[in-house]
């Protein structure tokens, strides 16, 4: 039984060091539901968060290291959708989430055939939440001037380490990584399952 008068069993209070700039980790990606939808957009599901302040528009994402020294560690980020300053952070909003595609589908970043142009698409933001990909961390200051960890670019299939990352077979000598067709072994984990099943049994819309 917890005894609340006696606090020399408690567990030490986890370490809130931050994670070297440059670490890179498998993580997973959640949307923190905001309610704003512009379907004229492709914006529906009400996962867009708009700012009072501001009036950008953006997603607030949350990523979890899933393994290694900083597994459970918790990172905070916006990927922005939308500035009344100009189309700049939009642009890369949509920059982010193409490399998050391509390293949770393993799928080159310069792979433009058809099976790769499909796994850059995506019926609707339910398919980035939850979904796994290689990131490298980042360190930038927070509104109020104090250091935080962000990610803001994800590691993609062209990465010598990306195969390490997201425990696929190490990639045969000398093949070579520009221009590679896209890979027909999937990474280790696959997007989240889709409410609304592609015409095929058993494979992801993406693939069709």
């Amino acid at each position: 039984m917890t005894d609340w008068c006696d606090f020399n069993d408690a567990q030490q209070q986890p370490s809130f060091d931050l994670i070297p700039k440059g670490t890179l980790a498998r993580v997973r990606m959640t949307l923190k539901p905001g309610g704003f939808d512009d379907p004229a957009q492709g914006w529906t599901g009400g996962y867009a968060t708009q700012s009072f302040e501001t009036g950008s528009v953006y997603l607030a994402a949350e990523f979890v290291v899933l393994e290694g020294e900083y597994a459970k560690r918790k990172l905070w980020s916006n990927i922005g959708l939308h500035s009344p300053k100009g189309p700049a952070w939009g642009q890369m909003g949509r920059s982010f989430v193409r490399a998050v595609l391509n390293s949770a589908r393993n799928v080159h970043p310069q792979d433009m055939s058809p099976q790769a142009a499909a796994a850059r698409r995506i019926q609707g933001f339910h398919e980035l939440d939850g979904i796994e990909f290689a990131a490298r961390i980042d360190i930038e200051k927070d509104g109020r001037g104090e250091l935080k960890n962000v990610i803001r670019n994800a590691v993609e299939p062209d990465h010598p380490d990306y195969a390490r990352l997201m425990g696929l077979p190490p990639k045969n000598p000398g093949s070579g990584s520009t221009g590679a067709p896209a890979a027909a072994t999937p990474p280790r984990t696959t997007p989240p399952v889709n409410p609304h099943p592609p015409a095929v049994p058993g494979k992801p819309a993406w693939a069709q």
